[in-house]
């Protein structure tokens, strides 16, 4: 069995739960930080709507890496962690994901390897992960909302929510789409989305920066009482 990622999303509502939420991402690593079959994880706050870089209080995420689906099936199962999660969040979802390329690193390292068990599954998810120089900052956020312009209204899109480490400068994007077509069809056709890619070769806006996609073929829960994998086909 080879390499699979999860990527754990956690929607809390009373300021109880949210300040609970916010606490662990200082106190879960004490928890994640020596799982077995576990080769990476990430704790992620989350932005606002539209990628907007205000954090979104209410909701968190998980991301982990793990030798193979069964120690990721284990952990979540047994998890005392999980089960706090769980239990003290209005909602959760959950994808499984295998790799299909990763460029760049995070952290110093690239965590994800490319799978050599691919579904026939049409879904596709993408993360893209960057730390943002200081002396960029403000004029990259300036430029960020024309670039997700048609973003919310796209057919294609399935899901969509900016997380990352620390507002602002450590930012990721997670989005979900229904094929690879409407992806690549927003990523390279799209007048603000093209121009991003412009900006971004031209003033090398990131210190550190990874593109990766992913086949989602397996998920748990729901968001918003609706589970994004499963759309009319």
């Amino acid at each position: 069995m080879s390499q699979i990622t999860t990527l754990t999303f956690f929607r809390f509502k009373s300021f109880g739960s949210k300040l609970w939420a916010f606490s662990m991402m200082q106190f879960a690593h004490r928890y994640l930080a020596n799982v077995k079959g576990q080769e990476f994880y990430k704790l992620l706050g989350t932005g606002r709507e539209g990628f907007d870089p205000r954090p979104d209080f209410g909701t968190y995420a998980v991301l982990q890496v793990w030798r193979n689906e069964d120690a990721a099936l284990q952990f979540n199962q047994s998890s005392g962690l999980m089960e706090k999660y769980r239990k003290k969040s209005v909602e959760h979802y959950q994808l499984y994901m295998k790799n299909i390329i990763a460029r760049g690193e995070w952290a110093r390292i690239n965590p994800f390897e490319k799978s050599a068990a691919l579904e026939d599954i049409d879904a596709y998810a993408v993360i893209t992960r960057a730390t943002i120089k200081t002396k960029l900052l403000i004029k990259f956020w300036k430029f960020v909302p024309k670039s997700r312009e048609h973003l919310a209204s796209n057919p294609g899109l399935l899901f969509n929510k900016g997380i990352g480490e620390v507002p602002f400068k450590n930012m990721a994007t997670f989005s979900l789409w229904r094929n690879v077509d409407a992806l690549n069809k927003f990523a390279y056709q799209t007048e603000g989305h093209v121009k991003a890619i412009g900006k971004t070769r031209e003033l090398k806006w990131y210190s550190e920066e990874l593109f990766s996609r992913f086949q989602p073929y397996k998920s748990f829960g729901t968001w918003f009482g609706k589970n994004p994998l499963e759309y009319d086909r």
